[in-house]
């Protein structure tokens, strides 16, 4: 068949993922072009940048923080159960320090500040931070706590400062990045081996279409992740585009095809097949997390797992004042240790209480938690936080008043309350499990209890992503079928596959998975292509 373009290594898709796949393919000396259905970075760029990374990082060390990888290991085989075996997760843990030298390395900026209180993201003061529930309850008990959230050193929500470095280093090295370019279908040989991709590109479009293609695309991703019916119009129009000045391509892969195109949260019938409680929230990603690179996969016979794990992200900080608070449902009772990572409450809220949430604070913490406004915050956190404070809230002189107000049940709110004030004043421990630096007795009226309940809100939103995707191997990120075998040229990365956060998400875990399962994909891929040109030995 004739080939459009040819390359060793061909990556479909350049968020973190695969922009980390291409480098660890280009570092080994394969040829490597890169696929884009828009301009590059995805989901990643809209995000906050963050590595979830320890094990004594440089990072880490130059900030004064002890830590291990087995502490690390320690802590994350809690909260990442089966989405992948022991073993795979002790490797992760022990190349982390690594993992952030080699970011570095490509000129991805950190910087060793350290945030002095807990909260869901630092301000732009801080880069190192607490990202988990290391130090939340029961975990402690698990393995000393250490701060491991590396935060790519940049304004706001730093996403950009990870990914852009990375792709400049990549084209520095030779990468062939072929832009506005959407993979459509694998092309296989007469063995099944994954050969190549057939594509729709706007290559060879007028320069006006191609900019208002990219134009509208950027605008698609963000502002119009937290407006859905307005990225809505914008897709529209980038389809309407794509129809009328798309045209076929054909690309080869000497050695092997990586598909690292996202997760599926912007796909709501897939998400309401899969996972039916998470209709509605935000879904933090670009309109190009729509399965299509999951499709890719078992479209050549990939299994897939983990497509009902979505994570959900309740955050009550910053401010670190919350981190008191009482997290209740509609019977009043609590659901969890409110210290611990937003995703841990999204769950207990989704899973368990139908969606359904309200955090009980007295005066005094309401009053401590004005005071944090600025200090703590930034500017997209503090008009969440704002609003939490002046809209999102009901108010009563006693507890059985605002508990009536709000429809949750006011005994079982007096009986939660009570129980709770009481083991503190006991010196017992508390029943969820929450360390005593975030206890605090509620007594003093008046009282409120703010609605954090799924819902649909531009100032206080529920971000969500998916964490299920094609089953790899994981010595190698090859896409294997549902009877165990390992599909010839085809491998997976990022949230296109299982990973390491697949059952359960701190902040940093995905973004850290995406290096860790990018350049391990691409590490056997041109080691692939190697062996089939007779460059190195199979022993």
């Amino acid at each position: 068949m004739a080939w459009d373009f040819s390359a060793d290594v061909v990556v479909v898709g350049t968020g973190v993922a695969g922009i980390s796949a291409a480098l660890e393919a280009l570092d080994a000396g394969a040829e490597v072009l890169a696929l884009d259905r828009c301009s590059g970075g995805g989901a990643s760029t809209i995000s906050g940048g963050i590595v979830y990374a320890g094990g004594g990082t440089s990072v880490q060390r130059a900030a004064g923080i002890d830590d291990t990888a087995d502490a690390m290991f320690a802590y994350l085989s809690s909260e990442v159960g089966d989405a992948v075996r022991p073993e795979t997760l002790r490797r992760f843990c022990d190349e982390s320090p690594a993992m952030i030298d080699w970011l570095a390395a490509n000129g991805v900026p950190f910087e060793a500040s350290l945030c002095p209180y807990k909260t869901s993201y630092p301000t732009d003061k801080y880069y190192l931070y607490y990202s988990g529930s290391e130090a939340a309850g029961g975990f402690r008990d698990v393995a000393a706590p250490a701060p491991r959230g590396h935060r790519a050193k940049g304004k706001g929500t730093s996403g950009k400062m990870l990914y852009q470095p990375l792709v400049d280093s990549a084209l520095a090295k030779g990468l062939r990045l072929v832009q506005q370019t959407r993979a459509v279908r694998l092309l296989t040989d007469d063995a099944g081996a994954v050969i190549g991709v057939e594509c729709m590109s706007l290559r060879d479009a007028p320069a006006a279409v191609r900019a208002s293609h990219a134009r509208l695309s950027a605008l698609s991703a963000k502002p119009g992740i937290y407006y859905p019916p307005m990225r809505k119009i914008l897709q529209k129009r980038v389809e309407r585009i794509e129809a009328r000045y798309a045209r076929p391509i054909r690309v080869q892969a000497r050695s092997g095809v990586i598909v690292s195109a996202g997760g599926f949260i912007a796909n709501r019938s897939m998400v309401a097949e899969h996972a039916p409680r998470y209709r509605g929230g935000l879904a933090l990603g670009t309109a190009a997390d729509d399965g299509s690179g999951i499709f890719l996969g078992t479209d050549v016979g990939g299994a897939t797992a983990k497509m009902s794990n979505i994570s959900a992200w309740r955050f009550i900080v910053p401010t670190s004042a919350f981190l008191g608070s009482l997290l209740v449902d509609r019977r009043g009772e609590r659901m969890v240790d409110e210290s611990r990572y937003g995703a841990a409450l999204g769950h207990a809220m989704i899973a368990e209480r139908e969606g359904q949430g309200w955090l009980v604070a007295d005066a005094d913490l309401v009053a401590e938690a004005r005071t944090q406004l600025r200090s703590q915050t930034n500017w997209f956190q503090r008009i969440q936080a704002e609003t939490l404070l002046r809209l999102d809230h009901t108010t009563g002189r006693t507890l059985a008043e605002v508990a009536a107000k709000v429809g949750v049940d006011p005994a079982g709110l007096a009986a939660t309350v009570a129980a709770h004030n009481e083991a503190i004043e006991t010196g017992a421990g508390d029943p969820m499990g929450k360390p005593d630096d975030f206890r605090r007795p509620v007594r003093t009226g008046p009282f409120s209890m703010f609605d954090v309940s799924l819902k649909k809100s531009l100032t206080n939103p529920l971000p969500m992503i998916t964490l299920g995707g094609l089953v790899v191997d994981e010595e190698s990120g090859a896409v294997i079928t549902a009877d165990g075998a390992a599909i010839d040229g085809l491998y997976a990365a990022g949230r296109t596959a299982v990973g390491i956060c697949s059952n359960s998400y701190v902040s940093g875990l995905s973004l850290a998975d995406c290096v860790f399962s990018g350049r391990r994909a691409a590490a056997h891929a041109a080691r692939r292509g190697s062996i089939r040109s007779g460059v190195v030995s199979t022993t």
